[in-house]
């Protein structure tokens, strides 16, 4: 089959596969390497936000650096970050919540200082993937403005009876 195929297509498909591959490998290594030992989707989606630039959009890990090429690691990565934020937003709301809640509560400061500093200062928003589409971006965004209501209302019990 691939005789009929000029050389140069031929050449170009096995670069496709091989990067493909490569992507592959990159993924499982990050996976299984890095993401297993975070507990939680949040966890996961505040850790590998943490690994993009904000300025130039890449992403930098000094282990995957060493054994894959940057075009690789970029591809892997954002793909794995896409995938957390489409598992967050498949999961009820209230699974969410209990998963955001003991995020936060691993943060320096503990629970109540991250839920006030998150909804006064929107700081999830660094967390949806660029090439996210807008309306997951917006979604997401709701939805942690919705259950980062409900965290604030529990803290604070003598406002929200008020």
């Amino acid at each position: 089959m691939l005789e009929n195929v000029p050389y140069a297509e031929h050449q170009g498909g096995m670069r496709t596969l091989t990067q493909l591959q490569q992507n592959r490998r990159v993924i499982q290594d990050f996976t299984a390497t890095t993401l297993a030992g975070i507990p939680g989707l949040y966890a996961r989606l505040v850790y590998i936000a943490s690994l993009r630039d904000l300025s130039s959009g890449r992403y930098e890990h000094a282990g995957l650096a060493a054994l894959y090429p940057e075009a690789a690691i970029q591809q892997a990565l954002q793909l794995c970050h896409e995938q957390i934020l489409e598992r967050i937003l498949e999961t009820p709301l209230s699974s969410q919540e209990q998963d955001l809640r003991a995020c936060l509560a691993g943060m320096e400061g503990g629970l109540s200082v991250a839920v006030s500093h998150w909804r006064r200062n929107e700081a999830y928003r660094v967390l949806v993937p660029e090439a996210a589409p807008d309306y997951l971006k917006e979604l997401f965004c709701s939805n942690l403005r919705a259950i980062l209501e409900i965290l604030d209302a529990e803290r604070s019990p003598a406002r929200s009876s008020a």
